[in-house]
């Protein structure tokens, strides 16, 4: 690996260690839930894509819900419930569709890691065997084509 790489690894993993040993992420990784969301971590993706995706709408939800309310005090009561109600049924239309949509996306980059590590493991592999031949002086032998086969059963005819 370059000199880069390297230090770009230490670095992350400094940072990772950092984290890990903050005594408030070491509480929650020992109660129930971390230690669920440990053993699931699709769960832990698709629980951090909807709550990522849902801070705006909720934030959006309690300005609104904070506006109706100082228009209440200003006696709109019977319309702050009313508007109330249908912003509480649009929020949990908007939760759901972002609900949906956050474990479409935690599906998709679990699909991509997976595709992702499994060519760069392919890759690894087979530069490494490339190396082991370089170092023993062996090259590779390719196999005949189709193409080959086929003209040597032309000429054996």
């Amino acid at each position: 690996m370059s000199k880069e790489m390297q230090e770009l690894q230490k670095q992350w993993h400094s940072m990772v260690q950092s984290i890990h040993s903050n005594s408030n992420v070491v509480a929650f990784m020992n109660s129930r839930v971390g230690q669920y969301l440990d053993d699931h971590p699709f769960v832990a993706l698709s629980l951090l894509m909807f709550i990522a995706v849902s801070a705006i709408p909720v934030a959006f939800f309690l300005i609104f819900v904070v506006t109706t309310a100082i228009m209440a005090c200003i006696s709109v009561i019977v319309m702050e419930g009313v508007v109330i109600a249908i912003g509480g049924i649009a929020l949990l239309c908007v939760l759901c569709g972002l609900g949906a949509l956050s474990l479409g996306v935690s599906g998709v980059l679990s699909a991509c890691y997976v595709v992702i590590s499994t060519l760069v493991n392919y890759w690894y592999a087979s530069r490494g065997q490339i190396r082991k031949q370089d170092v023993n002086g062996s090259f590779p032998q390719k196999s005949p084509s189709v193409l080959d086969l086929s003209a040597n059963n032309g000429k054996n005819e």
